[in-house]
C-alpha cells in the first residue's frame, strides 16, 4: 500500500535545497480505474491519515495517492519542524510566499502522476506534463494570492484553462485553525483571477475537520465532474 520516500531538489539563486518527502500511501480502486487523485494532507499530518478515510468512500473507480510532505521548520509554529508542503508564516494575503517549497511540492506531485495512464482523469498544473481535471480543497487557503491575477493575465493559455477548471472548495464557519474568512477570501481571489467554474460550500458549526455531510458532497461532485460510473448531473 505504500512506497519509499523520495527527494526533490529546488534551486533558488545560487543555493539548492533538497526536500525529503515522506512515505506515499496508495489506495487502489476496487472497480474499474477511471481517475487518479493526489490527496495532500494538512500541516503536521501524513498521507496515511487520509488514506484510511479515503479507502472507505463510495468511489470504487478512483485511485488515491496520498503522499507525505517533508518535515521542515514552519514559521507559523515558531520554527518548530513539522510536515508541510511549504513554509507558512500566517494565512493572510500579506504573508511572504515560499515559492521554492511550493515548486518542489508541485514537482513531487507531478512525478507521482507521471506513470499514470494517459486516458485517466488526473493532473497537477500547467507547468508539468499532466493535465488537471478537477480540484477539491477542504478547510484551506490560497498561498501566492497577491500575484495570482498578474500571472494569469500574462498567459492566454493559463487563463483559458482556468476558466473551465472545476474547483470544489469547502469550509466550516467554526474553523479554529484556518479561519472561515481566509477560505472565503481565497475562493473570491480565485474567481477574480479567472477561475469561473468554482463552487464554495459553507458548513455551519464545522471546525478544522471533516464530517459525513461534507464528504458526501465531495463524493457526489467528483462522481459527476469526472464522469465516473454511476454519475448523475450535479
Amino acid at each position: 500500500m505504500s512506497n519509499s520516500s523520495s527527494s526533490i531538489g529546488s534551486v533558488s539563486g545560487t543555493a539548492t535545497r533538497t526536500f525529503e518527502f515522506g512515505r506515499t500511501h496508495v489506495v487502489r480502486p476496487k472497480g474499474k480505474h477511471q481517475a487518479t487523485i493526489v490527496w495532500l494532507h494538512g500541516l503536521g499530518d501524513k498521507g496515511s491519515s487520509w488514506s484510511q478515510l479515503l479507502e472507505t468512500l463510495p468511489l470504487p473507480n478512483i485511485k488515491w495517492i496520498c503522499p507525505t510532505a517533508p518535515t521542515r521548520p514552519v514559521r507559523l509554529f515558531g520554527g518548530f519542524p513539522c510536515t508541510a508542503w511549504f513554509d507558512v508564516g500566517d494565512f493572510s494575503e500579506d504573508a511572504p510566499d515560499d515559492l521554492e517549497g511550493l515548486d518542489a511540492s508541485a514537482a513531487h506531485v507531478a512525478n507521482l502522476l507521471s506513470t499514470e495512464p494517459a486516458d485517466r482523469n488526473y493532473g497537477n498544473g500547467n507547468l508539468y506534463p499532466v493535465n488537471l481535471s478537477a480540484i477539491v480543497g477542504l478547510s484551506g487557503w490560497l498561498p501566492c494570492s497577491r500575484n495570482l491575477r498578474n500571472r494569469m493575465e500574462g498567459s492566454h493559455e493559463a487563463a483559458r484553462r482556468a476558466a473551465s477548471l472545476p474547483i470544489f472548495l469547502c469550509h466550516g464557519l467554526g474553523d479554529e485553525v484556518v479561519a472561515y474568512e481566509h477560505g472565503k477570501r481565497s475562493a473570491e481571489n480565485l474567481s477574480s483571477a479567472g477561475f469561473r467554474n468554482l463552487t464554495f460550500r459553507t458548513y455551519n458549526g464545522l471546525g478544522h475537520y471533516t464530517i459525513p455531510e461534507e464528504t458526501d458532497e465531495v463524493c457526489n461532485w467528483l462522481t459527476a465532474t469526472l464522469g465516473l460510473d454511476g454519475s448523475q448531473s450535479y
